[in-house]
Parts: structure tokens; sequence; C-alpha cells
């Protein structure tokens, strides 16, 4: 070989060489971020994100393959929401998945006006001015409203019909949760339709937990409703303990409850809310406009009942309950 051959050729590998790195970092660079702003913790939530992950996979995105995925977590921190989501404008971010509830929908919709919001929140998107209508929300947001903390006195309805000697009702609300006056009117009006009084506490801290639960068992309520929030949800394990220190039939909103031990549950099945949620994320990734994606509703809502924590408390679960639940722990 020739000299100058040689040394084209070393130069050429040589290049080629520096060429390929160059390549992979400009890929790696050009490989979509999503932001994912979440109300809870990522120890009581990993499920969730994995069903955001499966979402996303249905669209055509692997994490970690085509797409990568900055988690925030607030666990149960409302005020951290408004930072972490400008954190993730900031990067920026190609789409922002707010779960949670309104938190951190309202963080997200704080933080940007033009970088796609995906949501998963409790309320109305509409009155919360996050979209002009639900078949066409033509802003930079769509999603799904589970309708979860409207959904108070029909819990409220259920609980009296499996403790019916309870005639004082105790009520968790969280004061810090947006829809929490809303939630506490339907309860309000409900309670006398369901035969009960209702013992109302106001909870935004776990001191006010732990003092709920005192008074509970110190004036002897007979059951206790805790409304939707992803504060509570943080909480899950705490509540569900000390409901059963104090022996306190209780019924919540997701089935999580139940499952940890809960008496009861009503409401949606909070999985499928993130694998929509991470699908309505992948079909902006390839092109669609929020706008343009109708915002999504429920269509199924689980009654999950606890047959061995019912047994603790020395219920008998009548088999009209049974009959209509749609799973029974046993």
């Amino acid at each position: 070989m020739k000299r100058r051959a040689f040394i084209v050729l070393v130069g050429g590998s040589a290049a080629a060489s520096i060429a390929w790195p160059l390549a992979a970092r400009a890929q790696q660079a050009a490989m979509p971020v999503v932001g994912y702003l979440q109300s809870r913790s990522a120890a009581a939530s990993a499920h969730l994100a994995d069903s955001f992950r499966r979402g996303l996979r249905e669209a055509g995105f692997i994490e970690g393959q085509n797409v990568k995925i900055e988690f925030r977590w607030a666990d149960g921190r409302f005020e951290r929401l408004p930072a972490m989501a400008k954190e993730l404008a900031g990067i920026p971010v190609a789409v922002l998945a707010a779960t949670g509830g309104e938190p951190a929908v309202m963080a997200a919709k704080a933080a940007t006006s033009t970088i796609p919001i995906v949501f998963g929140m409790s309320g109305d998107p509409v009155k919360f001015g996050l979209a002009t209508s639900f078949n066409r929300p033509g802003k930079n947001a769509t999603g799904m409203s589970i309708l979860t903390a409207t959904l108070e006195p029909k819990r409220l309805g259920l609980l009296h019909e499996l403790v019916p000697r309870a005639t004082t009702v105790g009520a968790f609300v969280d004061t810090k949760f947006p829809p929490a006056e809303s939630q506490l009117q339907d309860l309000q009006q409900a309670a006398p339709q369901a035969g009960v009084t209702l013992r109302v506490f106001r909870i935004g801290t776990d001191r006010d937990i732990d003092a709920a639960f005192e008074t509970i068992a110190h004036e002897r309520l007979g059951a206790l409703a805790v409304a939707a929030s992803p504060y509570f949800d943080t909480r899950r394990e705490k509540i569900i303990a000390l409901a059963a220190r104090h022996a306190v039939p209780a019924i919540y909103h997701f089935r999580e409850y139940a499952v940890s031990g809960g008496l009861m549950s009503y409401g949606i099945d909070i999985r499928e809310v993130h694998r929509q949620v991470g699908r309505y994320t992948g079909q902006i990734l390839k092109g669609a406009k929020p706008g343009d994606l109708p915002i999504m509703l429920p269509t199924k809502f689980e009654f999950v009942i606890n047959l061995k924590t019912a047994k603790a408390l020395g219920l008998t679960v009548p088999s009209g309950l049974l009959s209509i639940a749609d799973e029974v722990i046993e």
C-alpha cells in the first residue's frame, strides 16, 4: 500500500470514529422528552407510571429507546408543583403530562400556554379554563376528566348501606384540594337522603389526620367517608392503618385502598386513566394537536369490597352489595 493511500485510509477511519459518536449524540439529542408531573409520591404510584408507559408504548414510544421521561413527584405537597412545572417547561419538554388532579394540572397550565398538556383531573376542564369544550378543547391541553370528586354522594350511600347503624358519619375533606368545597356541598346535600349526620374534618396535614381519628374514637362515630384527594392518596397506608386501629368502617375513591386493606372503594380505574394519558401523549408526539383531541370521560366505575376487613370489623356485607360489587377481596 502506498504511504499516501495509507494516510488517507487511517485518516478516513479516524474521521469515521469521530463521526459516529457525534451522530449518536445528535440522535440522542433528537429524542423527545416528556414531562410527567404528579401530585402523588413515586412509592405510592409506581403502578400508575407503568400504566403511563404502557400508553406510550401503544402509541409507539418506549422509554429510553425513542422517548425520555422526566418525572416530578410532589409527594402530596401541592405547593411544590408550580416550581416543578416551570422546571419541566424550561427544559423544555415536548409534552407535559399532568396527573394527580387539579393541583398538578393548574400548575402545568400556569407554567406554559404553548407546550401541549395532557391531564388527568377530577373536575370540569372547561370550568378551569383548560378547554373551550370537551369535543374540541381548542387550546394546548387535553386529557381525561375522571369525575372522581363528583362521586362523594354515591360513596356515602354505599357506606350507609353497609353500615346502616351509623347515624353520624365522619367525612375527610382535603382543604388544599381545589374541588374540596364542592365535594363538601355534595356530601352535605346527600347526608339527609342517606339518613346520616356528617361530622366534617378539614384535613391539611398529617397532624390533622391523627387528630381526626382521635376525635372519631372519642365521639364513637359509626363510619368514615374519605373524599377524593391526591393528598389522601399519598397517605393511603396511614389512613387505612388508623381506620383499622380505631375499628372505623370507611369508604374510599380508588381500588388501591381496598387492595391495601381498606373496607371498600368506589370510583374509576386510575390505571386506565394513566394509560390513556400516555396514549394521548404519544399521539401528540406523532403530530396530533391537543386542541383537536376530545377530552375523555371514564366509562367504567369499580366497586370493590374487602371481605377480610369487613370480617375484622364485625360487619356482615348484605347480599345486595355483594351482587353489585365488581371485585370482592377475600
